[in-house]
């Protein structure tokens, strides 16, 4: 017997064996390479599937972030009217019997400020500013010698900005000439 015969009895002499066969020439069969396809087309899909579910979660977490900022803007703008009555309460005089009241208000204003400003609220400068159409909501115009054309003369409500965001404009009174 020869060498090949003794490893493959069953092949006819002088004939390859199939693993010569595969060895020399791959052969695809066209159940394999339909397979193939499958695959590549499921890999193709699970990997759009991914990409739609990663952009879902960012789009929801942003969503879900602009409604946080949203009810927070809605709070801080609800707290606003009771810091502008707490600062009407102190620019009036007080007796010497209601000081006691007097220091009372002047620490609850001052927490709610300091509230505002860990919120990120902070005051808009507005005497002696020139008018911004963005910042301010001008209520009343008045001639005035001693100020220049669109300047503001007198706050009568103060404005806020909630980070870089208009939280409410300043009421003023703005100069003309």
């Amino acid at each position: 017997m020869t060498e090949s015969e003794l490893e493959h009895p069953d092949a006819p002499d002088g004939a390859p064996s199939s693993s010569d066969n595969t060895a020399d020439a791959p052969q695809h069969s066209p159940d394999l390479e339909a397979l193939r396809l499958e695959k590549d087309a499921l890999q193709d899909r699970l990997l759009r599937t991914a990409a739609e579910f990663d952009n879902y979660r960012k789009r929801v977490e942003r969503e879900r972030r602009e409604h946080a900022d949203a009810v927070a803007e809605g709070v801080l703008s609800d707290l606003l009217p009771i810091v502008d009555d707490l600062e009407r309460a102190l620019q009036t005089p007080a007796s010497p019997e209601a000081q006691a009241y007097r220091t009372g208000v002047e620490l609850i204003h001052k927490q709610m400020v300091d509230l505002l400003r860990k919120r990120g609220v902070t005051p808009i400068d507005t005497t002696g500013a020139d008018f911004d159409p963005r910042v301010h909501q001008a209520v009343t115009q008045e001639q005035s010698d001693q100020h220049r054309d669109g300047q503001v003369m007198e706050e009568l409500r103060r404005g806020y900005m909630l980070g870089d965001r208009l939280l409410r404009p300043a009421m003023v009174k703005v100069a003309t000439s």
